[in-house]
């Protein structure tokens, strides 16, 4: 059907075994996630370190770290990835989802030259010959706007800029032209100039190609004019989903109103007080009771403390997980 999700996630956990001497049980990173990407979706999910952006992106691809325990679903045109088995996740990963990490330098192998990284895995899975899987690199090498792509090809990691790396990161998992793309934090280790040329050539290679993307960002800023929908997770719990369009304009999560007034408006007249969210996020292994947010929020009351609020439907296209019964700004009785 062409309404089928392109990937669909239902009840999505994942759990690490608790440290010795914190009793028995397991530390939940990512806690009972749904979602669903369409064709073509550019998918933002916001959310402060610890959240479980990262670890849930993972899972997709098996990637997880030794001990990971994962339960729910994950489908890709209805194959399901969780626990699968490894030969059917290596055709899958690179080949039809990508994933491009936050530190460049980290993704990239420091003895091989950009060339031999970037045609190695297309080689592989498109069965192709040296010659045309350069041919292929260097095309790609040139949308994404690295240039002399000639030079660089024969170049090492360490012989290139931060943002330069990250550009050939990106044209490695495009070579393979997958119908997903996992962006994890992609700018994080850039300086502010450089995030700026990196989230334009997302922008613009989203034009281009038919891949879908789901960018993770502890900033919501990142994501305001380039996601079409955006998920916010927090202690390891989507709390709020809507069109990007909605999300900014009609916030209903105290914590999603927090990220959102922490970033600068471009727009307004300086100077800008910036408004931090107080606390710090919860250890995941020891949880609050209730709402995990209640103890940096604002709005909480007694019910907050001590059951934890489903995720539901605050307007058509809208969820969130949260008690307060009227327009944030309003103390709740």
């Amino acid at each position: 059907m062409s309404d089928a999700p392109l990937l669909a996630i239902r009840d999505l956990t994942v759990s690490y075994p608790a440290g010795a001497g914190a009793g028995a049980g397991a530390v939940r990173v990512v806690d009972g996630v749904s979602l669903d990407l369409a064709p073509g979706e550019f998918l933002g999910i916001v959310g402060e370190s610890g959240s479980g952006k990262t670890q849930l992106l993972l899972s997709l691809l098996g990637l997880n770290a030794p001990g990971a325990e994962l339960t729910g679903s994950a489908r890709y045109r209805g194959a399901e990835l969780i626990g699968a088995p490894e030969r059917a996740l290596a055709r899958v990963r690179g080949a039809r989802i990508g994933i491009i990490f936050q530190d460049p330098m980290t993704a990239l192998n420091p003895y091989l030259t950009i060339g031999a990284q970037l045609t190695e895995a297309v080689r592989h899975h498109h069965r192709i010959g040296r010659r045309e899987a350069r041919r292929r690199a260097l095309e790609l090498l040139d949308a994404v706007h690295v240039p002399e792509p000639r030079e660089r090809f024969a170049q090492h990691p360490h012989e290139l800029s931060g943002g330069m790396r990250q550009r050939i990161v990106i044209a490695m998992t495009l070579l393979c032209e997958p119908d997903i793309v996992l962006a994890d934090e992609p700018t994080t280790a850039l300086d502010v100039t450089v995030q700026a040329q990196i989230l334009a050539l997302l922008r613009d290679l989203r034009e281009r190609t038919r891949a879908a993307l789901i960018l993770v960002t502890h900033d919501l800023g990142v994501i305001a004019e380039i996601a079409d929908r955006v998920a916010v997770m927090y202690a390891g719990r989507i709390v709020e989903q809507a069109s990007a369009e909605r999300l900014f304009a009609h916030a209903s999560h105290p914590y999603t109103e927090g990220l959102r007034r922490s970033i600068v408006d471009v727009d307004g007249s300086l100077p800008v007080r910036l408004e931090g969210i107080p606390g710090n996020p919860p250890d995941p292994a020891a949880l609050p009771p209730g709402c995990a947010f209640a103890p940096r929020c604002p709005y909480a009351f007694e019910r907050c403390r001590i059951e934890r609020p489903p995720l539901e439907e605050a307007a058509p296209g809208h969820t969130r997980a949260c008690f307060h019964p009227g327009p944030l700004g309003e103390r709740a009785p």
